[in-house]
């Protein structure tokens, strides 16, 4: 496992020159990039100078976000679709090739069912491109109660529910986008994490639980830097995943106010400082 950072989890816009140089200053081993952006630069220079500004700080693309807009409307989903081979492509020369994405806890458009099998199809459609590239998918379950409240349909909001999912679609690349907020607020458990098989782990975030607040009475958007104030058991995640061999990126994602108001090297260096204290509690290297 390597500490990644994703610039825009804490509030930083950066050109991906300006944000090699703020992970390495602040202690970061890999980070996250644009895949278009990716693609602009090694357009206009080649692929070998973006894999040489890695090298010259020393660190590892971490992943890119997917960039099919696969929620909208056939047309809109097409027209990303089309675009996914040439973005894997290029993921894949740089030598990035974990894409996660995140799913939703409801639908008020589809009863559960539908949705399911809806968005199965739409998954396969896509893996089966990344799959061709060496890339893999990751799937985001959305944990808090709170986001489900209001809505006309449950979807899937917990791990063993999404992994359902990943297994549907059947393409032996699609897994888990692993975020501990998400596993605590749907009432995961150790135990849950240590049935894991690493192939089903494709990217992971971290980050903490305000105190004091019922899980059932969480709000995603308000969370906590790594280690803040330990009601998520982080020590333990990061150990169970380091002893299935889990060797990616671990994505600080706090949503935190104060954080998203420091300067960009400061918000870097204070996330990574809140990182490595659970990292070193934990036993990594």
């Amino acid at each position: 496992m390597f500490k990644n950072l994703s610039p825009g989890a804490i509030g930083i816009r950066a050109t991906l020159p300006e944000a090699l140089k703020i992970a390495k200053e602040a202690g970061f081993g890999g980070i996250d990039v644009s895949i278009n952006e990716v693609a602009k630069m090694a357009a206009e220079t080649s692929m070998d100078h973006v894999k040489g500004l890695f090298a010259q700080h020393g660190l590892r693309p971490g992943g890119w976000g997917l960039p099919v807009d696969w929620r909208k409307d056939d047309a809109t989903f097409e027209a990303g679709l089309a675009q996914l081979p040439g973005q894997a492509k290029t993921g894949a020369a740089l030598g990035c090739y974990r894409v996660p994405t995140w799913v939703l806890p409801y639908s008020d458009e589809r009863p559960f069912r539908e949705q399911f099998d809806f968005l199965a199809d739409r998954f396969r459609r896509m893996a089966v491109i990344l799959k061709d590239h060496g890339c893999a998918l990751g799937l985001e379950f959305i944990g808090p109660k709170t986001l489900r409240i209001g809505h006309k349909h449950e979807f899937i909001y917990t791990m063993a529910g999404m992994l359902e999912l990943c297994d549907t679609v059947g393409t032996g690349n699609v897994g888990l986008l692993l975020d501990c907020w998400h596993w605590y607020t749907s009432h995961g458990t150790l135990g849950d994490l240590r049935k894991l098989k690493v192939e089903q782990v494709v990217y992971v975030h971290v980050n903490d639980a305000p105190a004091n607040v019922p899980i059932d009475e969480q709000l995603d958007n308000v969370r906590c830097l790594p280690g803040e104030t330990g009601v998520i058991d982080l020590v333990n995640f990061l150990k169970i995943l380091s002893d299935l061999g889990y060797d990616g990126p671990v994505t600080p994602e706090p949503f935190s106010q104060k954080v998203r108001e420091m300067p960009a090297p400061d918000a870097a260096r204070a996330t990574h400082a809140a990182l490595d204290g659970v990292w070193q509690k934990a036993g990594l290297k």
